[in-house]
């Protein structure tokens, strides 16, 4: 039998898969399941903003938490982890075949696709260990999370850079995120002949508020590693929680913090739009 049919074949079958019904409705489920947390970590840092906070945390962990708290919370947790985990299996087949649009197929694009997979698949792995009785994985605060990975990294030789130039890689990223949401980039993403002009304009006011404001979180984290780098002090670190918090530290006060808390809550709602009109 001939080895290039098969390969061949076999290839084919990949891609029709990765092109199927199936498929595309466990994208759209992941990006509901990336919106439920999203609002969540805005409600939460919401609540920080104007009260102490008590032992909550603005982060993916508390999110999780918060949800395995609610009634049938462990069957939530299930069906959000599952969503997600196909979300990673979809970013998985555009890293491998590419995406829609006409430069999908571009290495940059599918490279973008291969790291967002893996992002998924860490968090995907993170909810279900928690909902199978796990606590400690979902849910860990990502503050210490950092300050550990940032110690770690800063006592290997040569550490210090690779800190730094991991923090100037999320700020870029944060201004990157920033600068699409702003533009609009999103609408070569999205089914807009089948939305209505109101729809459109709402998309609109989430998905440029809430990227910006996701966009910003992330720089400001960003910035946070590389003064850890220049200083050689992890506990300058911060994750999600801690940058969170530090909005509040500004002249703006609390005000500040609930601006971008509001906008995590529109990214999520963009987020249940995508699940809607996104081209899979």
């Amino acid at each position: 039998m001939n080895t290039n049919a098969l390969t061949a074949n076999g290839r084919n079958r990949a891609r029709g898969a990765a092109n199927s019904r199936t498929m595309e409705v466990g994208a759209r489920a992941g990006f509901v399941a990336r919106g439920v947390i999203y609002l969540l970590v805005g409600v939460l840092a919401l609540r920080i903003a104007f009260s102490d906070g008590g032992g909550e945390q603005a982060d993916r962990g508390g999110a999780i938490a918060e949800i395995a708290a609610k009634p049938f919370g462990s069957v939530l947790l299930w069906a959000l982890g599952a969503a997600l985990a196909a979300m990673a299996l979809w970013r998985l087949s555009e890293a491998c075949f590419g995406q829609a649009g006409p430069d999908g197929r571009k290495p940059s694009k599918r490279a973008a696709a291969a790291g967002r997979a893996v992002f998924y698949a860490f968090v995907a792995y993170s909810v279900l260990s928690y909902a199978a009785g796990d606590q400690g994985s979902g849910s860990g605060s990502s503050d210490r999370q950092t300050d550990d990975v940032t110690a770690r990294v800063l006592g290997w030789t040569g550490g210090q850079w690779l800190v730094g130039l991991a923090g100037a890689v999320v700020v870029g990223a944060g201004l990157w995120m920033a600068y699409r949401a702003v533009t609009r980039a999103y609408h070569k993403h999205l089914k807009l002949s089948e939305m209505t002009r109101k729809a459109r304009r709402a998309v609109d006011v989430v998905g440029v508020f809430g990227g910006t404001a996701r966009g910003v979180l992330f720089a400001t984290a960003g910035g946070f590693a590389v003064a850890a780098a220049v200083r050689h002090e992890p506990g300058k670190a911060k994750g999600m929680d801690d940058t969170l918090r530090s909005f509040t530290e500004t002249p703006a006060g609390p005000w500040l913090l609930a601006l971008i808390a509001l906008g995590l809550a529109a990214f999520g709602a963009f987020s249940w739009a995508q699940a809607r009109w996104r081209k899979i």
